[in-house]
């Protein structure tokens, strides 16, 4: 039999000060770890006081964080955004704070950059095909409908 590892408080602290300080956590995040760490519901909400008084957890400061990253590295538009905080149970609120926080001339280029970099890898010879994989892409990625419908029809003659 596996013998489950335990924590005292101090310690779950300790671990979880360590998880915040890495990279920026969510509310959400960090209740799953303390629940993997077998925390007691009681424990759990004191260490999520405690870290969130000694700003080491911060849920505006996650979400403008995480709204840049994936906004820059990974190219998301406002939609899947949106999406993927409300999945991390993110404030409305918070979100469209972040979201507001693009500027729009950055929006709009890195749509225009994105979809001519992506429409260039594009190889098939039917126009109807192609213009479907470059409208799913950028839909993926979560560009608003009207958006990539233009940008397509542009692109795609």
């Amino acid at each position: 039999m596996v013998k489950k590892q335990t924590y005292t408080l101090d310690e779950a602290k300790k671990n979880l000060e360590h998880y915040c300080v890495y990279q920026e956590r969510c509310h959400k995040e960090v209740k799953q770890k303390l629940q993997k760490m077998n925390m007691i519901p009681e424990a759990i909400d004191v260490i999520i006081v405690h870290l969130i008084k000694h700003n080491f957890l911060n849920e505006e400061r996650f979400t403008k964080a995480f709204v840049r990253g994936k906004f820059n590295i990974k190219k998301w538009g406002k939609y899947r955004l949106t999406l993927e905080l409300k999945k991390k149970d993110i404030s409305k609120a918070n979100i469209n704070q972040a979201i507001n926080e693009i500027e729009d001339e950055n929006y709009y280029k890195t749509f225009n950059d994105l979809a001519e970099k992506h429409f260039l890898t594009l190889t098939d010879k039917n126009k109807f095909k192609k213009k479907k994989k470059l409208v799913d892409y950028l839909l993926y990625r979560g560009w608003e409908s009207h958006l990539v419908y233009e940008k397509a029809s542009e692109l795609i003659e």
